[in-house]
């Protein structure tokens, strides 16, 4: 078959025959045409093989043609494990099969199977555990052998980012149940967002055959498609996947490179179901397939899936892909029908009016593969003599395409993830789910309704009950029933050769499943978690039921008493990069910012915030924040800190609340003064600091980190909750905002504008807090020097804030003030040692590592975190974190690079840089790291590892300038 060579319209819905696409798989060089997926493209070219499996490296291919199994894994340059039945070709695509040793046509490992005898299900758990230390022998070949693709080491991530929806309903999946309900409740006058996985809209209605004439599902497709892309209440979004169900409605949704978070009022899942497979000897070679495989392959890619076919069936379903398949010019030789009855006689009569042969009664036992291995060429067929049984003698049916459809499963993870119980009845092979969470229906095949006219009317069903929720509607439609049955009891039939499998992602065979349950793993999940069956990339789609089955009878209970295994997000596999994609919060600017543009400030993300970095154009960075530095150090600088958390507590038990909640003591803290605060957790973490002032004997005022203001605001809530204290705690972060003036003129800047305070040093020593006003505007002073140098926070009213700047800045300019930024600031700090929360402190910090034991009140009885913190104090230390000068011709370390024990390969890692920056008032590097214990005295050398060379640091006494504090207490 030629690649370009394709049946003619209408089959081919997806692809451009206009336009063709060349593309490489294995180095070598095929066709397709736009629009095929890279499965297509290959089966189109007569090439099935794409990948080897997993555990025995036998040859697969499509099973599904939807994404729905393992089989199609392949190797993309930039990328491993990526589906070929879902993604498109483009022009110069390499490609590459997966999990191969030597090349995919010849690959050295196929020979596993001949020892599968010796690999029995869970044999790795008694193996390789004895005796001590033999695993680290044979763990480098197990991951060689059962690796998969290969990670691109030098990949550059791409832009990704989140979106959020809002709707009256989301309806999940656009097939017919999908659509109907989606126009029904548009009509009514709610907002619907339709969410589907495919290209098109429509489900089975793009592919399937729904009668005999074959016109109908076409007829009907366009007649709901028309009706849907018209409402202006419809927001349709394609190619997109729900990949989880969370509380009240809350739907991430995948679609490219964005994650849409919805919330939906209300939700009616239409997901359809998965067609399951027949489990008989070599039930994987390339050529076995689904029959909705066979249907996509012509419908969407006009692609003959084969010469000569054998059809095997449970249901009705394949009648109708056996009849189409025929029109479309392929050989099938037979239909064989596990059941007994067969099918009605008007499709019966129509196969056969087509040359089609029926066995009823009958399966297929086995499947034989050509000569090369790597293609079906016959299928083995005898008659069912019990359940699971054949009889002794069979016949043999060449082939090069065999359709199966055991029946179908519903999709049900969503819903259980809800809390959903998925049930099932033995007797007539059906499947129910109850206990949907509140707010939540279910409408089509999910729902165990099959026959198209009813699965209209349940979706329609479905959207009244929602409506009615909704209070768009006065009362709900009828149940819809269906006794249309897809379902036969028991497809698998084990074979005394074996190679029958149940899970073809794990090479998983029946008698893997059964032996679990021997060796006393009865509980499905345990089975599950023992033979890794549906662990596969597939997640169980298709090994679920067969596994249930089978453990349900060698443990001689139902299918019901069984269950499945449990379903967790995601549904399908998502990439790091949709979690961690931007995120579309809103940014804060403080009242100064229109200043800082005008000022050519580079501006930087603080959380939701945005601040300075520095003044100036990015090339020019070093050359503005040394500049900005020396002005501080050497005249007067200002900062917009407006960013910082505020927090006021008042009423009679303020202090009691603040010494219980910081580590310092703050029960006699003097009126007028401020105080270091620190705050750990409960495990004795440090996690935030701030300023306390003590305005009043009932009142205080606590600043905290930019980012970390909201949790210690919802920390002290949830204390005093519990506490019951009589205290008052308001978060005023956005009610004020603050400016730090600093520098050796800061004082006579300030005395210019802010009369009515006597700025003296006697007056107003280093730490004290006073309240004036500038200009009659009301103003918050805090002596503190966070920087190093004298220095003023000016708290005022957000209101007042911008034009307090403005005479701040016109009062400077006869001193030369400079505003500087937050990575000057950076510096500055870092030169007197003051540590970040957040940046120099990790999850397990605690405040003997970072040197903050004079900041704990060794006397009081309690605060947050007291007694873990006495604990991990008393242990034996094995990290510091300390100051270090490095030369100024070394490379220069970044946050996060390595600190070791000696230099080389086989170096411990010690601990890690947490700040690294280059003074220019020192001339040198200087920068804080996490160290060994025995490596934090003052003078020991230790090795930073920098792109894979290692320089040797210094650790050296904080702060690195003026360890006195003589700038900051200047008179």
């Amino acid at each position: 078959m030629s690649a370009l060579d394709r049946l003619p319209a209408p089959m081919g819905s997806l692809i451009n025959r206009n336009k063709k696409i060349n593309f490489e798989f294995e180095d070598y060089r095929y066709m397709g045409f736009e629009g095929d997926t890279i499965a297509s493209a290959l089966i189109a070219n007569d090439q099935w093989l794409m990948s080897r499996s997993f555990k025995y490296h036998r040859p697969r291919a499509p099973l599904t043609m939807a994404g729905q199994d393992a089989n199609t894994l392949v190797q993309l340059p930039e990328e491993p494990n990526v589906l070929a039945d879902r993604t498109d070709i483009k022009k110069g695509m390499c490609v590459f099969g997966q999990n191969y040793s030597g090349t995919l046509e010849d690959d050295a490992d196929d020979k596993l199977g001949y020892a599968g005898r010796f690999m029995p299900v869970g044999f790795y758990y008694r193996a390789f555990y004895k005796p001590k230390g033999i695993w680290d022998k044979w763990e480098p070949f197990i991951r060689k052998k059962a690796g998969l693709g290969f990670a691109d080491l030098t990949f550059r991530p791409s832009y990704y980012d989140k979106a959020y929806g809002f709707c009256d309903l989301a309806v999940v999946g656009a097939g017919s149940a999908g659509l109907a309900a989606a126009i029904q409740a548009a009509e009514a006058g709610a907002k619907v967002i339709l969410i589907d996985e495919n290209k098109q809209l429509g489900g089975a209605l793009t592919y399937h055959r729904f009668d005999v004439e074959g016109g109908l599902a076409e007829s009907t497709l366009q007649s709901l498609v028309a009706k849907v892309e018209q409402h202006p209440n419809i927001q349709v979004m394609t190619e997109a996947v729900c990949n989880a169900w969370f509380a009240d409605n809350y739907l991430p949704v995948i679609q490219g490179k964005r994650m849409h978070k919805i919330r939906a009022k209300q939700c009616i899942v239409a997901s359809g179901a998965f067609e399951q497979h027949v489990v008989f000897r070599n039930n994987d070679l390339p050529g076995v397939v689904m029959s909705s495989a066979a249907m996509r392959l012509m419908k969407h890619y006009a692609i003959k899936p084969g010469d000569r076919a054998v059809v095997l069936t449970g249901n009705d379903d394949c009648y109708l892909a056996a009849i189409e398949m025929a029109q479309q010019g392929v050989t099938v030789s037979l239909i064989v029908d596990m059941r007994k009855e067969g099918a009605s006689s008007e499709l019966s009569d129509m196969a056969k009016s087509l040359g089609i042969a029926i066995k009823t009664n009958s399966t297929v036992f086995e499947a034989v593969s050509s000569h090369d291995k790597k293609h079906l060429a016959a299928v083995r067929v005898h008659s069912i003599a019990e359940q699971g049984k054949v009889a002794r003698n069979g016949v043999t049916i060449p082939c090069d395409l065999l359709c199966m459809s055991a029946g179908y499963m519903p999709t049900y993870q969503l819903l259980c993830q809800g809390g959903a119980k998925l049930q099932y009845d033995d007797a007539s092979a059906r499947f129910t789910l109850t206990g949907l969470p509140k707010g939540v229906a279910i409408a089509g095949s999910v729902n165990g309704v099959h026959d198209l006219d009813a699965v209209i009317k349940d979706g329609q069903r479905a959207a009244q009950e929602m409506l009615v929720a909704l209070g768009l509607a006065d009362k709900p439609f009828e149940t819809v029933t269906c006794t249309k049955n897809t379902n036969f009891d028991w497809p698998i039939f084990k074979h005394p050769k074996g190679k029958e499998f149940v899970d073809l992602d794990e090479d998983l065979q029946a008698k893997d499943i059964i032996n679990a349950t021997r060796l006393g793993y009865r509980d499905i999940q345990l089975v599950k978690r023992f033979s890794t069956v549906g662990m596969g990339p597939s997640q169980g789609r298709h090994s679920a039921l067969p596994t249930a089955r089978l453990v349900a009878k060698a443990t001689q209970r139902t299918v019901s008493e069984t269950g499945v295994t449990t379903a967790r997000p995601p549904f399908v596999p998502e990439k790091l990069a949709n979690i961690a994609g931007r995120i579309f919060n809103p940014h804060r600017y403080t009242p100064m910012h229109k200043r800082h543009l005008e000022l050519g400030a580079h501006m930087i993300p603080a959380g939701a915030w945005r601040r300075p970095a520095f003044y100036g154009s990015k090339d020019k960075r070093s050359e503005w924040i040394k500049q900005e530095a020396m002005a501080v150090r050497n005249a007067v600088g200002i900062i917009d800190v407006s960013t910082l958390g505020g927090i006021e507590l008042r009423d009679p038990d303020a202090a009691e609340f603040m010494n219980r909640m910081y580590t310092f003591a703050f029960l006699k803290q003097p009126v007028g003064k401020t105080r270091y605060a620190v705050l750990t957790n409960e495990q004795g973490v440090v996690v935030d600091d701030g300023v306390a002032c003590r305005i009043a004997e009932d009142h205080f005022y606590v600043t905290a980190t930019t980012g970390g203001v909201d949790a210690v605001y919802r920390e002290m809530t949830k204390w005093n909750a519990q506490w019951r204290l009589k205290v008052d705690i308001a978060n005023v972060t956005s009610a004020f905002s603050a400016v730090n003036i600093a520098g050796p003129l800061a004082r006579k800047v300030l005395e210019k504008v802010c009369t009515d305070v006597d700025l003296s040093n006697e007056a107003f020593p280093y730490l004290g807090y006073r309240e004036g006003s500038i200009d009659g505007m009301p103003v918050r002073l805090m002596r503190v020097g966070f920087v190093g140098e004298l220095g003023y926070e000016v708290h005022m009213p957000t209101l007042f804030a911008l034009k307090i700047w403005d005479e701040l800045m016109a009062a400077g300019k006869a001193f030369d003030i400079r505003p500087f930024g937050v990575e000057t600031q950076r510096l500055l700090r870092l030169e007197k040692g003051h540590i970040i929360v957040s940046q120099d402190t990790d999850g397990m910090s605690h405040p003997g590592e970072l040197s903050l034991d004079w900041a704990i009140a060794r006397k009081k009885p309690f605060y947050v975190g007291s007694r873990s913190v006495d604990i991990v104090m008393a242990r034996q230390q094995t990290r510091k974190l300390v100051g270090f000068t490095l030369d100024k011709l070394s490379p220069k370390p970044e946050e996060g690079h390595i600190v070791l024990d000696a230099a080389g390969s086989d170096a411990n890692i010690t601990g890690n840089v947490t700040s690294c920056e280059y003074s220019p008032t020192l001339d040198t590097y200087i920068g804080l790291a996490f160290v060994g214990i025995e490596q934090q005295d003052e003078g020991k050398n230790f090795p930073i590892r920098i792109n894979g060379q290692e320089v040797w640091a210094t650790v050296v006494a904080l702060p690195f300038y003026d360890p006195t504090g003589a700038r900051q207490e200047v008179a």
